[in-house]
């Protein structure tokens, strides 16, 4: 028996009573909750479908997880509870999600039309997340091309136009101008956006574009050929936009620069960021080459070797590199110093008469404590080690001494 589908005609209904016709546990991995599929005479949930995702609520005193939309068919509800097979539900659907749902998708409609009407540019593809939709459009869009269609989107949005659903033969809908050619045969449900656009869709839909609120492209960026165009409807667009402002509001503060001069103002931060980072490397080399005579002086001398290991304090990793190598110019000498921080880095530096192959000793390092990293026989390195810097010290030192 075929559910029948009460969203289909009433997109705004957010309660229903229904006769439960099946309940069968689902197969679920070990540790996991409990799930049942419940089939119903008939359904207000509307489940995954044509870029769309599935509603959520509660079936009686379960908990509807996810809405599946079988072959056959049948609309497969999955709970977290049973249900009794002949027992009437009252269904509850989450509006707030379904509502979201409507807007993002009634919007979809309306942006696609317009990019297609202005610039002759197909929708391909769509998919509503759960932050942010997308449309992927066969040709690549320009800025001047995003703003033109969000503003023809929002004109037909803000002229509260009505949105209409009606049912066609596969025969009626050919002679019809649908924006786009039907995935399918049969009995084909259309949405109509009163003298703007015409599909076929399944999904549910806002009664009148002022119901989408508002319609505000994120971004765009190319893809194989053409243009993914990231979108936001109605109450998303509000909150994304709090989260803009207190973000460009934090900005502005710390900056102490007006809106339009907060580009140029990180513009200029990140360049003396660069000037700074290039002189503390300067710094870092000439340090390294003085340090370097520190630690070869503290150094063991075994036979012709000389056994630098050390902790190393306030270093990151290419100062690291510069000190080890710097102190792997004496001869003999086999050198690992070791950042004194969590998950510390490493570096295994040997001048050619220490007899010591630096990857060899990291790749011992690493098998002792995980990480990565990787080297020549001359100069490795490596990080993410779960060990403290000292453990790492004392085992180098193990390695390094026979």
């Amino acid at each position: 028996m075929t559910t029948t589908r009460l969203y289909y005609p009433e997109a705004y209904r957010a309660s229903f009573d229904a006769h439960v016709l099946a309940c069968e546990p689902l197969e679920a991995p070990p540790a996991t909750p409990a799930a049942y599929a419940v089939e119903l005479d008939a359904t207000a949930f509307y489940p995954s479908s044509g870029g769309q995702p599935f509603d959520t609520g509660t079936l009686g005193r379960a908990r509807v997880l996810d809405v599946l939309d079988s072959e056959d068919g049948r609309i497969l509800h999955v709970t977290d509870a049973p249900l009794a097979v002949g027992e009437v539900v009252s269904g509850a659907i989450d509006w707030s999600r379904r509502f979201d749902h409507m807007q993002q998708h009634t919007g979809q409609h309306v942006l696609s039309a317009a990019f297609e009407g202005l610039f002759a540019n197909r929708t391909q593809s769509f998919h509503l997340g759960a932050e942010q939709c997308t449309i992927d459009l066969a040709r690549e869009v320009t800025a001047a091309d995003v703003r033109a269609a969000t503003d023809e989107a929002n004109r037909v949005v803000w002229e509260d136009r009505a949105v209409t659903v009606r049912f066609v033969s596969a025969e009626e809908a050919a002679l019809l101008p649908l924006r786009k050619e039907p995935a399918r045969g049969g009995m084909l449900r259309l949405i109509e956006i009163a003298d703007f656009d015409l599909s076929a869709c399944g999904g549910t839909h806002v009664a009148r574009t002022g119901g989408i609120g508002i319609i505000a492209v994120s971004g765009w960026e190319m893809l194989r050929g053409g243009s993914r165009v990231q979108f936001l409807c109605g109450a998303r667009v509000a909150r994304r936009f709090s989260v803009w402002r207190d973000a460009l509001a934090a900005a502005m503060k710390h900056l102490s620069v007006a809106p339009e001069e907060l580009a140029p103002a990180i513009e200029r931060l990140q360049g003396g960021n660069k000037a700074l980072q290039r002189a503390l490397r300067a710094t870092q080399e000439k340090l390294a080459v003085h340090e370097a005579k520190a630690l070869v002086a503290r150094g063991v001398r075994i036979g012709q070797r000389i056994v630098v290991v050390e902790s190393v304090p306030d270093m990151d990793g290419a100062g690291l590199k510069a000190m080890a190598s710097a102190a792997a110019t004496e001869p003999g000498a086999a050198v690992v110093l070791v950042t004194a921080t969590t998950s510390p880095l490493v570096v295994v530096a040997c001048h050619p008469d220490a007899g010591i192959d630096a990857s060899a000793v990291l790749k011992a390092i690493i098998a002792q404590f995980g990480g990565r990293g990787g080297g020549q026989p001359d100069l490795a390195q490596g990080g993410g080690l779960d060990a403290s810097s000292p453990a790492v010290v004392d085992a180098a030192r193990n390695m390094l001494s026979p």
